[in-house]
């Protein structure tokens, strides 16, 4: 059952939808017609639009790796008061609702904002360079997280051998700790690359004519055009590139797993000297690139007609000027929660059973093959637009039997769909560590398969559940590309109302398009703050049990 119900899961809500949609565009008679897929790649447009794709998530990539290494060093291999507070900050934009980054990259470059002015006397609204910075705003923490609590475990005996033997301490970095943490900055990298390529709603707000990605082509080619065949086509290159970077962050991954049976964990000495530049650096992006937009979006939010007001925020209990909305924000705030928390609970338990059987280490080479498998086809949400996802939904579940397209329970399904993923890569590493030989012996004590999960497998669970849960409930409050092909007028999402308010004209509806970003960024905030408070707690509880 941990494999038959998942895999029904993953294949009514993902499988069936994705399929249905590109068999549509790929075979509308019911036949597969390769012309069709011939005539879309020859379009001049496609090639441009993946280029556009691959430029900017690579740019963003490489800017990532290049601050977050120095990053992960200052806040994993050193010790410093306010450090796990920094942690936590560098963290937050990655879970935050990519519509959010873009509502406040948008305020920080449009009239009013600091950047309003442009830059050497060009503006920066709707190009390259902002959707790329917003990229970087919203992947930082993720190479610093990857590659940071590598490092943590790094044994530093090898490199205190290198400066005894007369190393320097930056040939001691590159000979030594470099090739050790070269499968966690590959994998992070992989997983970055991934998640720029499929920022949908950064690039849907901030890009300008020509500035457009894979996904919002997409959305614009099933949501305006209706044309099936070439949104096919998309997903398609899309799946393809997103399965080479999965498969790049595969195989760093369980590079690093390996190297990890060898290292420790040790404690971080306290900063030094020559730690200043890596420190200063960090510190530049955390308050610059990460507080920054967020200051400014906070503070536009609080300013009105060029007067400091907080007639934003008490207008979100209203539908906006000129009724550009059907319910209140507040409204839409609380069908997110709602929406939320049953799509974390669906992804958490489907996620946790996946993460159970794929943990194991069957000895056959069979059931080896098989468990890594089913390993990867629970990443293949990540390789998929949600906006494909999405249209997927309309159109197959509109119908018996199962015909869910009026039912309130499609949003919390799509959005358990994207947030599977997550939760089983957060999982899957608390339960790799548990020694096998401690699973046989509680059998042979006597231990029934449910005594031996809830005692050995147990203390696992709980000490990575409350960040798989906190990264599923903030996945599926900002979620964005599904959700805005199927949310219902009355019943929207606090993405939604976000998205269609600052499309709307007027200082009212922007206004309050602001706030509303505001209340989901400290939602989402809140949650992962919490989170990781609680998983550095359980860790010095460990390490004092440990020493005791």
């Amino acid at each position: 059952m941990a494999v038959v119900v998942p895999l029904v899961f993953l294949g009514l809500f993902f499988a069936w939808p994705v399929a249905t949609l590109i068999g549509r565009g790929l075979a509308p008679d019911g036949a597969l017609d390769p012309s069709g897929f011939a005539e879309v790649l020859a379009r001049p447009r496609t090639w441009r639009i993946l280029r556009a794709t691959l430029v900017q998530a690579g740019l963003a990539t490489a800017i990532c790796v290049a601050a977050g290494v120095p990053g992960a060093h200052v806040l994993y291999r050193r010790r410093f008061p306010g450090r796990d507070l920094l942690r936590g900050l560098v963290l937050v934009p990655f879970v935050l609702p990519s519509v959010v980054v873009g509502v406040a990259f948008h305020a920080l470059v449009t009239t009013g904002g600091p950047l309003g002015g442009g830059v050497l006397g060009r503006s920066l609204d709707g190009t390259t360079a902002i959707v790329v910075a917003a990229l970087v705003f919203f992947n930082y923490g993720l190479v610093v997280r990857t590659v940071g609590t590598m490092w943590s475990r790094l044994d530093p005996r090898a490199v205190e051998a290198a400066r005894a033997l007369g190393a320097s301490p930056w040939r001691a970095w590159r000979t030594v700790t470099l090739p050790s943490l070269a499968p966690a900055i590959a994998s992070a990298a992989s997983l970055t690359f991934l998640f720029c390529a499929t920022a949908y709603g950064v690039v849907l707000v901030l890009g300008g004519p020509g500035i457009g990605t894979i996904e919002t082509e997409i959305y614009v080619l099933t949501a305006q055009y209706l044309d099936l065949r070439a949104a096919a086509v998309l997903s398609v290159l899309q799946l393809a590139v997103i399965a080479a970077a999965l498969w790049v962050s595969e195989r760093a991954r369980a590079a690093s797993q390996a190297a990890l049976r060898l290292r420790l964990d040790v404690p971080a000495p306290r900063l030094r000297a020559g730690d200043a530049p890596a420190l200063a650096l960090t510190l530049a992006v955390a308050l610059g690139l990460l507080v920054g937009p967020v200051t400014v979006l906070v503070a536009r939010s609080l300013r009105r007609a060029g007067r400091w007001t907080l007639a934003n925020y008490a207008d979100l209990g209203t539908t906006g000027g000129r009724n550009a909305l059907l319910v209140t924000v507040w409204e839409a705030a609380g069908n997110s929660l709602r929406v939320a928390v049953a799509a974390a609970g669906l992804a958490l338990m489907i996620g946790t059973a996946v993460s159970l059987v794929v943990s194991r280490r069957p000895r056959s080479r069979r059931l080896r093959w098989g468990v890594a498998a089913l390993d990867s086809v629970f990443m293949l949400p990540l390789g998929v637009s949600a906006v494909t996802v999405g249209f997927g939904f309309l159109i197959t579940l509109a119908r018996p039997p199962l015909a869910l397209t009026r039912s309130w329970w499609i949003l919390p399904l799509a959005q358990a769909v994207v947030a599977v993923p997550l939760v089983v890569r957060t999982l899957l590493p608390a339960l790799r560590a548990v020694d096998p030989r401690q699973r046989e012996a509680a059998a042979a004590l006597g231990a029934g398969p449910g005594r031996v999960l809830a005692t050995v497998d147990g203390p696992h669970l709980l000490r990575a559940g409350g960040l798989a849960a906190g990264f599923a409930l903030a996945t599926s409050l900002g979620e964005f590309g599904a959700t805005s092909f199927l949310a219902r007028p009355r019943t929207p999402t606090l993405p939604v109302v976000l998205y269609r308010l600052i499309g709307s004209p007027g200082a009212q509806n922007q206004g309050m398009g602001l706030a509303a970003g505001v209340v989901l960024a400290a939602g989402t905030a809140a949650l992962m703050l919490v989170c990781e408070w609680a998983q550095t707690a359980r860790l010095r509880r460990r390490r004092k049990d440990s020493h005791a």
